[in-house]
């Protein structure tokens, strides 16, 4: 049930788009423990002329990044699961897009149970079914 929003920078490609998702989905599968046929990633690209770190725009500095942010539910993942998430997203970006600027950023975002569901239904709701 987790949803991914992916900002990279650069044109789309389909490639760099299916290794993406690969990526992200076995990571949020195999860390994170969350089901595949339910995890939902959205990839963005972005220009590195329109995507500024530090002042200065990515083109500038001669730089690749992303950003993304998942959305599971509070109390399902330990803080050593998302550290460990977190470094090897990181580490897969790098392989897939190469030379990194060290500002690309992961947000793994806790939501409450009773705030968060699809299909319309709460995971709250699905937790006590």
């Amino acid at each position: 049930m987790p949803i991914l929003n992916v900002k990279v920078s650069g044109q789309k490609n389909i490639v760099t788009t299916k290794a993406m998702h690969e990526l992200l989905l076995d990571l949020t599968h195999r860390i994170l423990g969350k089901k595949k046929e339910v995890t939902a990633i959205a990839i963005d690209y972005v220009d590195p002329e329109c995507w500024m770190v530090g002042g200065k725009l990515l083109s500038e500095h001669g730089k690749n990044s992303f950003y993304f942010d998942i959305k599971v539910t509070d109390e399902t993942n330990t803080k050593d699961e998302k550290a460990r998430y977190i470094k090897e997203a990181f580490d897969g970006f790098e392989r897939i897009l190469g030379n990194l600027h060290e500002e690309s950023y992961i947000y793994v975002q806790d939501v409450r149970a009773a705030t968060y569901g699809y299909g319309g239904k709460t995971q709250e709701y699905r937790y006590h079914q």
